[in-house]
C-alpha cells in the first residue's frame, strides 16, 4: 500500500483518544467526518497513545487527530499529518471538516 491522495485514500482520518474515557468523544468527532462525506473512524484498541499514532502512520491516514480532556471540553482536535514530526496544532471540528472539503474539492495534498 503507497500513500494514496488525500481525496483518494481509503484511510482519511482516524481519531485517537489520549485515554478509554474520551473514546466516546473520539466515536463523536469520526461520526461527524464520516457524515460529511470522509473515509474516519475511531481507534477502539486499548493501546498506549504513542502506539496508537505509530500504528495510525504504518496504515497510511492522511490525518490523525488527536483527542482529551481539553479538546473535549473546546470541542476541538488536534491535528497530525501522516508524514510530520509534530502536531499542526488544535482547531474546531468544523474548522477541520472545511478545510477537508476544500482539500478534497480542489484535489489539494496539503491543508
Amino acid at each position: 500500500a503507497g500513500k494514496w491522495p488525500f481525496w483518494l485514500s481509503p484511510r482519511q482520518a482516524i481519531v485517537i483518544p489520549v485515554a478509554p474515557v474520551y473514546q466516546e468523544y473520539a466515536d463523536q468527532v469520526a461520526t461527524q467526518l464520516y457524515n460529511a462525506g470522509f473515509q474516519a473512524e475511531s481507534d477502539k484498541t486499548q493501546r498506549r497513545l504513542p502506539k496508537m499514532i505509530r500504528m495510525a502512520q504504518q496504515q497510511q491516514y492522511n490525518f490523525i487527530l488527536v483527542v482529551g480532556e481539553r479538546e473535549q471540553a473546546d470541542g476541538t482536535v488536534t491535528v497530525r499529518v501522516r508524514d510530520a514530526k509534530a502536531d499542526e496544532g488544535a482547531c474546531s471540528v468544523a474548522e477541520f471538516i472545511a478545510r477537508l472539503q476544500s482539500m478534497a474539492n480542489n484535489r489539494s495534498a496539503s491543508m
